[in-house]
């Protein structure tokens, strides 16, 4: 018997940014047929069940880190990137937007911007992928916020404060293995008013990649469910992007979620990144998330697009794959489904209500 077809709320890929940074090709041609690169397209989507999910955007730093060669040692501290100027976020930030909308325009039944929980109900009902803007490094953002409110305009509905490195609300975790995620300041007061300014528009806040101190400082802040949208368990590989029991017992207190990062090197407890990462070490992150927030409290956050993933998934067309691991493993369809999609669902509802 062959097994159903899941859909897919996936709560983080850095699609855009691939889309943005290819220069032999338009982002609708990369969306509609794909070029035989990188995690996603639309026929891909379709082939693995994605049904929607965040789509991040995320300045890039001038020169970007080779992760895949910096992260294969027993132990290994990459140096980040320097801050990015505000100039050259926004430009990047305002590319990476227009590129969602343009893909918008050009496929009307494939793809819906949404911006509350019946959109993306609505979309995914007519089998359009639901897309989120998200923001993966709150640097285009200016210190009065006016741009938070063009953003949200345009479609903002979550934020992360910042990528790795440092920026004028928060610090980074650096990609250092192993690691604690105590890696040094909190919030600067900017970073305070971009969290209430979040929880007054109703725009999720990410904690992934937000340092420890951050975590703290923005879990006393906000009057929202706390999420880390693709980050794993820090008991399991100790790097300092993962969560520690402790920063995993508050999401759950907060009925918050975590998204299953698929990055390799968040997976292997040898914080390596490497392709030939077995679906077991997946399945390993998923049941301990689940022990420690419930079954309301995990969900998928791939990091398609933006991280070596393990071969056996390979893109997003490999989703199912996963899903039918998580069976061999116990996992129930009711809450395979849960994981899969309602759990995302379900914390969007309760985070822009």
């Amino acid at each position: 018997m062959t097994n159903p077809m899941i859909s897919v709320f996936d709560g983080h890929n850095d699609t855009l940014l691939r889309f943005a940074m290819q220069t032999a090709s338009t982002p609708e041609a990369l969306f509609e047929k794909g070029d035989g690169k990188g995690h996603f397209d639309l026929p891909r989507a379709r082939a693995g069940g994605f049904t929607g999910g965040m789509f991040a955007v995320f300045p890039p730093p001038r020169d970007m880190p080779d992760m895949s060669r910096s992260m294969n040692g027993a132990a290994y501290d990459m140096p980040l990137p320097p801050p990015l100027p505000h100039h050259g976020a926004g430009d990047w930030t305002a590319r990476m937007v227009a590129i969602l909308l343009r893909l918008e325009r050009a496929f009307p039944n494939d793809l819906a911007i949404c911006r509350s929980a019946p959109d993306i109900r609505a979309a995914m009902a007519s089998h359009k992928i639901a897309a989120v803007l998200h923001i993966e490094g709150a640097e285009a953002i200016d210190r009065d916020l006016m741009m938070l409110d063009v953003l949200h305009a345009v479609g903002l509905r979550s934020l992360g404060l910042v990528w790795s490195r440092p920026n004028i609300f928060a610090h980074g975790v650096p990609f250092r293995f192993p690691s604690s995620p105590d890696t040094g300041d909190g919030l600067t007061e900017a970073g305070r008013d971009l969290v209430r300014g979040c929880n007054e528009r109703r725009i999720l806040l990410d904690l992934s990649h937000l340092n420890e101190k951050g975590f703290w400082d923005v879990a006393a802040l906000t009057d929202a469910p706390l999420v880390a949208t693709h980050s794993n368990v820090h008991a399991l590989c100790p790097s300092a992007r993962n969560l520690t029991d402790k920063q995993l017992d508050a999401i759950a207190e907060s009925k918050g979620v975590v998204g299953l990062n698929f990055a390799t090197c968040f997976l292997r407890s040898d914080g390596q990144m490497r392709a030939d990462t077995s679906l077991d070490d997946m399945v390993r992150h998923l049941d301990a998330l689940v022990e420690r927030l419930g079954e309301d409290g995990v969900a998928f956050g791939s990091d398609f697009d933006g991280a070596i993933v393990p071969a056996e998934v390979g893109s997003v067309a490999g989703l199912p794959n996963l899903l039918d691991r998580m069976r061999q493993a116990g996992y129930s369809e009711a809450l395979l489904a849960k994981i899969a999609h309602g759990n995302w669902l379900s914390l969007l509802e309760r985070s822009w209500a």
